[in-house]
C-alpha cells in the first residue's frame, strides 16, 4: 500500500511546519515526519486544475497536508460548538488530528478522495484531460500504487454516496467538506452546487458550513 499521508503531503505541502503551527494550533510533534513532495502547481496543479492549485496557495492549507485540513477543521468544529454553547469533547482533537499511523493513512485516503471527487464536480475532467494528467502523472515522482490510485480515482465517474460514505464519525465530516472546500473552485456553480449537496448528505448545520467555509478562507499572514 503506497503511503497515503505522504500524498495528500505532495498535494499541499509548501512552507515550514512553524507556519502549520501558526495558522492551525497544530503541536510541533505533530509535524514530525510531514513530507514535503511536489509544491503546489504541481501535483495540485495537474490533478486539480490551475486555478484551483492557485487557490489553494493563498489558503492556511499551503503550509502542509494532513495536519493542515486537520486543523482548519478542528479550529471549525470549535468555534461552531462555542457558538451553540457545547463542549466540545476531549476526544475530538484527536479524531481531526490522529496521531496513529493508519489512522493518519485512512484519514488522508478519505481527504484525498474527497478532493479529487470534488475536482471533478464541473465536469472538466473529461476523456482527454484524464489522458493529459495521467501523462504528466507518468512523469511524477510517484511509486506505481500512487500512480495507479490517483488513476483510478480520475477516472471514476463522480460518486457522492462513495464520499458520504468515507464520514465515520462527524469529526471525519467536517474534514471531508474542508478538504472539498479546499478543492474547488469558488465561483463554478456546478461546484457550488456539489458542495451544498455534499454539506446536506453529510448532515452539517449551515452554521457548521459556513464556519468550514470561513476557515478554509482565511490566508497564511
Amino acid at each position: 500500500m503506497f503511503d497515503a499521508q505522504k500524498l495528500l503531503d505532495q498535494f499541499l505541502s509548501g512552507s515550514a511546519g512553524s507556519e502549520i503551527q501558526k495558522r492551525t494550533g497544530v503541536s510541533p510533534d505533530m509535524l514530525k515526519g510531514l513530507a514535503g513532495g511536489a509544491a503546489l502547481g504541481g501535483l495540485a496543479s495537474m490533478v486539480l486544475g490551475s486555478k484551483k492549485s492557485s487557490k489553494l496557495a493563498k489558503t492556511a492549507v499551503k503550509v502542509g497536508g494532513a495536519a493542515a485540513i486537520g486543523g482548519l477543521a478542528w479550529k471549525a468544529w470549535q468555534a461552531y460548538q462555542a457558538s451553540q454553547n457545547q463542549p466540545v469533547a476531549a476526544q475530538s482533537e484527536t479524531v481531526f488530528l490522529p496521531t496513529s499511523a493508519p489512522a493518519q493513512d485512512n484519514l488522508s485516503l478519505a481527504l484525498l478522495t474527497a478532493m479529487i471527487a470534488a475536482a471533478k464536480a464541473d465536469g472538466h475532467i473529461d476523456a482527454d484531460e484524464q489522458r493529459r494528467i495521467f501523462a504528466k502523472l507518468d512523469d511524477a515522482s510517484l511509486d506505481a500504487e500512487a500512480k495507479a490510485f490517483l488513476m483510478d480515482e480520475l477516472r471514476k465517474p463522480l460518486d457522492i454516496d462513495a464520499i458520504v460514505n468515507l464520514a465515520t464519525s462527524p469529526e471525519v465530516a467536517v474534514e471531508i467538506y474542508a478538504a472539498s472546500v479546499l478543492a474547488i473552485d469558488p465561483d463554478d456553480p456546478a461546484e457550488q452546487a456539489y458542495l451544498a449537496m455534499l454539506a446536506a448528505r453529510l448532515k452539517l448545520a449551515p452554521e457548521l458550513r459556513v464556519e468550514i467555509e470561513k476557515q478554509a478562507k482565511q490566508p497564511v499572514t
